[in-house]
């Protein structure tokens, strides 16, 4: 039996209503009644994160920021946290000053960027996460964060990928959690070591856990896990690697699988 299963959240978890589907909700918690521990694996803020945990009735720690912070949900008690490297978030800085790309940040889990725009406005809308403007930014590059993103154009962004790793060293983990974000992380800010991290945390081998996703940055989750499992609307690349794909976010993907794998196991 799969032991430990993480979802990722957007296009996976939920559908583009923007909500976790009855169905769905009914298959994690007949998940968890069966001996299963459900967590969330995202890219998003675990402000934003703990409101879709609580939705769904989860007690359990989640994992946020690509895999750079792990949390209890129940005492908020840290149990893995990591941050991108100063070095490397000042050259990220000047960088996208010198050539004009909008960057934005997380302190102590508030979103901030240097001016307020388009795409700031998006970002925000999309997943209910509040953004605060702070023009002097490079104060707010000196402190702590667990992810630097940039939005720009999908495929301006794939030709930055290769100029970041040069630029910014080993010691960070860059990827694409949708096709208009890139995403800078420490090295071991990753779904798939965050992943590890939890089995070894509750005692479970990683041929017990499972993983549910759709984007890029979900690939070290799911070729980290026992049983990976791709979206019926996930990009290519990842179902290639998939063990399994599922269902669409929009056909309750993830109760398919909980129930193809956990419930009917």
């Amino acid at each position: 039996m799969y032991k430990l299963i993480a979802i990722d959240i957007d296009d996976t978890l939920i559908n583009d209503d923007k909500e976790v589907t009855p169905g769905t909700q009914q298959a994690l918690e007949q998940a968890v009644a069966k001996g299963a521990i459900v967590t969330l694996a995202t890219g998003r803020a675990y402000a934003s994160a703990q409101a879709v945990a609580r939705q769904t009735g989860l007690n359990v720690p989640i994992i946020t920021y690509q895999g750079a912070l792990i949390k209890n949900l129940m005492d908020e008690k840290v149990l893995f946290e990591r941050y991108v490297p100063k070095d490397a978030g000042h050259k990220l800085f000047e960088y996208c000053i010198e050539h004009n790309l909008h960057l934005q940040v997380y302190i102590d889990d508030k979103l901030y960027a240097r001016e307020e725009n388009q795409k700031l406005k998006d970002y925000s809308n999309l997943n209910g996460t509040p953004n605060f403007i702070e023009p002097d930014f490079e104060k707010l590059i000196a402190q702590n964060t667990p992810k630097m993103l940039i939005i720009d154009e999908p495929d301006y962004l794939d030709t930055l990928i290769p100029v970041f790793r040069e630029l910014l060293g080993p010691e960070v983990h860059i990827t694409k959690s949708k096709p208009h974000f890139l995403e800078i992380m420490h090295r071991e800010g990753t779904k798939g070591h965050a992943l590890t991290f939890l089995a070894k945390h509750f005692g479970i081998e990683m041929s017990e856990t499972m993983a549910l996703g759709d984007s890029w940055n979900d690939h070290e989750m799911l070729e980290a896990a026992g049983l990976g499992v791709a979206m019926g609307n996930a990009i290519q690349g990842l179902k290639d690697i998939a063990d399994y794909v599922t269902l669409s976010n929009n056909e309750d993907g993830v109760k398919a699988a909980i129930e193809k794998f956990v419930l009917n196991a």
